[in-house]
């Protein structure tokens, strides 16, 4: 007898963070409500995300945080990714928690789920740091990423050299599959 063959499912998707690297991480708000619309809200949910990417020892590269999703390319600890799901979790539990104080509405569901990517090749590499980083421009929030205050790319812009930002701006992000598909509302 042969073992059952896995069913991709794309609302449960398979986690496979035994190996250690760098990941594209996607998550998203419980039927993509814009809960984080303000920009209290936002500040909160990203300093959220890079707190505690730093406490689990996730070097976080390139990040994006919006009304009701966020993505981010960072390395995993040495030993592997396997503290991801734990980190977003609590990440997820905290901000539930808060926002539904807020909004007085104890026991909603906030939070979906999230999806990850092993980034294995240099330009893969690359060219997702970039989609990252334009992320805001790609929703319509602003005309240059760098004016996104809940984005990496002004803080990439200032910290690395010029011709490593050249070099990552030129790759393109148009025909990358990122799980994507959210209508974000700027904040109010």
């Amino acid at each position: 007898m042969t073992a059952p063959q896995q069913i991709y499912w794309p609302h449960a998707p398979l986690h496979e963070l035994s190996a250690r690297g760098v990941y594209i991480v996607t998550a998203g708000t419980y039927k993509k409500e814009n809960h984080f619309r303000s920009r209290q809200r936002l500040q909160v949910l990203h300093r959220g995300l890079l707190s505690v990417a730093h406490k689990f020892g996730w070097r976080l590269e390139a990040w994006a945080v919006f009304s009701n999703h966020y993505h981010f390319v960072g390395h995993s600890p040495d030993e592997s990714a396997l503290n991801l799901a734990q980190m977003l979790g609590l990440l997820h539990e905290k901000m539930a928690k808060w926002i539904n104080k807020l909004d007085n509405a104890a026991g909603r569901e906030v939070w979906h789920n999230f999806w990850e990517t092993r980034l294995t090749h240099k330009n893969s590499y690359l060219a997702r740091l970039n989609y990252v980083h334009q992320n805001p421009v790609k929703h319509g929030l602003v005309a240059v990423a760098n004016q996104y205050p809940w984005c990496s790319a002004g803080w990439f812009e200032k910290t690395t050299k010029p011709a490593l930002v050249k070099t990552m701006y030129g790759f393109k992000i148009d025909k990358l599959k990122v799980l994507d598909d959210y209508e974000v509302l700027a904040e109010s």
